[in-house]
């Protein structure tokens, strides 16, 4: 079975939804973007497929859309959903075409425009109203398929008895991780800048400076009318947009062609739990993905554990007995932001160049998805 090997990890700037320097860049210009710049980098006639995740357009696929603008009209092109996994799930789709022997050459990742969407929220009466949204699971109390704060941030916080202080200071630490990257140039290999309306993107733009304690303290639950509520906007993920990709090749093909591979598929592994437990996913997945590459955690030099919540963070690291210093160390969801069918994709290239830039190692790439779902993947990064 031949092995699925990353040539090359690219990521748009994450940006601030409805806000933010993106706000006008529809999906369809995001994902040209990102598909041309990995195109660039080899012979476009190598490229088999295109897998993009999309979670908000739905209906079209914009992996086609992309590789005719593109120039790749001989490709087919593939949408992949698994809601905030949709990313992750496209480059786990791409990496098993490949082992399998269907194709030699793919490119994948995911796409997230909230603010061109259309069916991104909009104010009525100063209320933001959403008049429609997919669901990932059936409605009910203790999960509402419309409100993640409780179906994933609240209940996770509740059932692992993670504390509003303990939230705040998982998403202080991000914010400081995510600066501390941006500042020392931690991205810079990895982000194709994007010209927009707006200027030329190319920091991204969700991470705060000036956050503290006091001020993440001062913020109101999303939910108060909820006794003890502890969600905020502050130790949750933000609403973003953003584009990355991952060009996933066998390694016959690119020894064949002379290309230099930055990493390894090594395995993956996607679980479901009930709705009111999403929380908890990646406590699962992470496990069966380890299991399955024939490792343990204590094999794994850097996790990337989505932030759609600090709480859910916090419950994983504990329950997998994970060192903290080890998980999301340039940031997660809380500070640069969480463009939901992109943010797989986009933490599988922060983890890849990070993976190379302290010389090689094993990586998991982790994250809880609307419904009860959850995904994880392991690669390994060679030295530069």
């Amino acid at each position: 079975m031949p092995e699925a090997v990353l040539l090359s990890a690219l990521r748009t700037p994450v940006g601030t939804a409805f806000k933010g320097t993106l706000r006008d860049t529809n999906a369809y210009d995001l994902a040209h973007h990102v598909v041309a710049a990995a195109a660039e980098r080899l012979d476009p006639a190598l490229i088999d497929d295109v897998v993009l995740g999309e979670g908000l357009y739905g209906g079209g696929v914009l992996a086609r859309h992309a590789a005719v603008t593109t120039g790749l009209t001989h490709v087919a092109g593939l949408a992949c959903n698994r809601h905030c996994a949709a990313g992750l799930a496209a480059v786990q789709e791409a990496a098993a075409s490949i082992r399998a022997g269907m194709d030699e050459l793919v490119v994948a990742g995911g796409v997230n425009s909230a603010s061109t969407s259309p069916r991104s929220r909009f104010r009525v009466d100063g209320e933001w109203v959403e008049p429609w949204h997919p669901p990932t699971h059936p409605d009910r109390p203790d999960a509402p398929n419309l409100d993640m704060s409780i179906a994933i941030g609240w209940n996770t916080a509740v059932r692992a008895d993670v504390s509003r202080e303990e939230m705040d200071a998982w998403a202080l630490r991000s914010h400081r991780n995510a600066i501390r990257a941006i500042d020392e140039g931690r991205f810079t290999d990895e982000i194709v800048p994007v010209k927009t309306p707006h200027g030329l993107f190319s920091v991204d733009e969700h991470p705060r400076r000036d956050t503290s304690m006091e001020k993440l303290a001062k913020l109101k639950p999303l939910h108060p009318e909820i006794e003890g509520f502890s969600i905020t906007a502050g130790n949750s993920c933000g609403a973003n947009d953003g584009a990355a990709v991952l060009t996933v090749a066998s390694g016959r093909l690119a020894e064949r062609e002379g290309l230099a591979a930055l990493g390894t598929v090594r395995s993956w592994a996607s679980v479901g739990v009930d709705p009111a437990e999403t929380g908890f996913a990646p406590v699962k997945a992470i496990p069966k993905a380890l299991a399955r590459a024939g490792l343990a955690a204590g094999d794994v030099d850097l996790f990337e554990i989505n932030e759609a919540f600090a709480s859910m963070c916090v419950a994983t690291v504990g329950r997998l007995g994970l060192d903290p210093e080890r998980v999301n160390v340039n940031g997660s969801g809380c500070s640069i932001g969480h463009p939901v069918a992109a943010t797989g994709a986009r933490m599988l290239v922060t983890l890849v160049h990070e993976l190379r830039r302290r010389g090689g190692g094993v990586g998991v790439a982790a994250m809880c998805a609307g419904g009860g779902m959850g995904s994880a993947m392991v690669i390994e990064v060679a030295a530069p």
